[in-house]
């Protein structure tokens, strides 16, 4: 008797195995188990982000012992002397932001999401914050790392060779220039991708 129309599984011998499991290729089970692994695999990161906190710590005692020297030598120390010991300060501050943006940017972008619950003082950016807009903090905390370093050479100009002075200059302009041209290539890709969105939408029925 020939099989009912919409009849899409069969059993074999009445024991309830259906063909179709049965066709299927062995490799499907395989392919998730390595897809299950691959995705397991990014929980390796996890301990940088942990060595990245210990590097923070690391730099907040480096700051103590600056604010400690500062302190210490305020009253007999020179304006310029002052000035480089309070951008010294801002330099291992900006330091310890970039630390911050890679590992919670980083955490949540490659291993998994941070729940920050209800709480008024998760800062509001490091939910909102992708790849791109990662890279782009990145650098912009780079530039100005280095635009720091740069004022602490002309500020001791006279014990900066000119050499230094300018490689100073050519790397902090390289850093510049990379920063202008990703926040370039991020414009034109989110440009691109907006395009396609709007040719993929359907056109809005005439009244």
């Amino acid at each position: 008797m020939p099989p009912r129309s919409g009849e899409g599984r069969k059993t074999m011998a009445g024991q309830g195995i259906d063909e179709t499991d049965a066709g299927e290729p062995s490799s499907g089970a395989a392919s998730r188990g390595f897809g299950a692994a691959l995705s397991f695999s990014r929980w390796l990161l996890a301990p940088f982000y942990l060595m990245l906190v210990v590097g923070l710590a690391g730099l907040l005692l480096k700051a103590l012992q600056e604010a400690w020297h500062f302190i210490t030598h305020v009253f007999t120390a020179t304006e310029a002397e002052v000035i480089l010991a309070v951008l010294a300060l801002i330099d291992l501050t900006f330091t310890g932001s970039l630390i911050v943006i890679v590992i919670f940017s980083g955490y949540e972008n490659f291993v998994a999401k941070i729940d920050a619950g209800t709480s008024r003082n998760w800062p509001e950016w490091m939910s909102k914050i992708d790849f791109s807009g990662l890279k782009l903090k990145l650098i912009s905390s780079i530039v100005a790392i280095s635009a720091i370093q740069l004022l602490k050479a002309f500020m001791n100009v006279k014990g900066t060779s000119d050499r230094d002075l300018m490689w100073y200059v050519v790397v902090h302009i390289v850093f510049v220039v990379s920063g202008l041209v990703m926040a370039w290539t991020d414009r034109i890709s989110g440009e691109a991708s907006g395009g396609k969105k709007g040719k993929g939408a359907p056109a809005a029925p005439s009244s």
